[in-house]
């Protein structure tokens, strides 16, 4: 029982810590130094390196990037996050200029662990909601 409170204490992190905060300093005391990312924006990154690119990038495109947990699941060595995900667009995301509106999307992450840091991470995300608010906010309003 222990083991699994760890287990969702760093999936928290990750989300406060390394994603929230934009600590990428804290990723080695988080992830796996063979951590995988595959995300929901087509990204798949290996190491610490790649991810804290990705962290960068997203935060350049999104101001006031946040991850909400709705809810947290465990079962032995993974554990599931079901997530909103919220930013200011403020540079280039999607294939979209800035529209410096806030958008907000569901998504969910299933997370692996080895050796008491997160070694995996699948993220799946409502692109389809996302892309609607993107291409919405381009139109003027009338």
């Amino acid at each position: 029982m222990q083991k699994n409170r760890q287990h969702k204490q760093q999936v928290r992190q990750f989300y406060e810590v390394l994603w929230d905060a934009h600590d990428t300093q804290a990723i080695p005391d988080v992830l796996h130094e063979d951590f995988v990312f595959r995300g929901s924006l087509g990204d798949e990154k290996t190491g610490h390196q790649g991810f804290a690119e990705y962290v960068d990038k997203v935060h350049l495109a999104l101001g006031e990037y946040r991850c909400i947990i709705d809810t947290l699941v465990e079962e032995g060595d993974k554990v599931f996050a079901k997530m909103t995900f919220t930013g200011i667009h403020r540079n280039d995301f999607m294939g979209f200029a800035p529209t410096h509106k806030r958008l907000t999307w569901q998504g969910c992450a299933l997370f692996t662990f080895r050796d008491g840091r997160i070694a995996e991470t699948w993220v799946l995300g409502d692109l389809k909601s996302l892309d609607a608010q993107l291409e919405q906010n381009l139109q003027p309003s009338l």
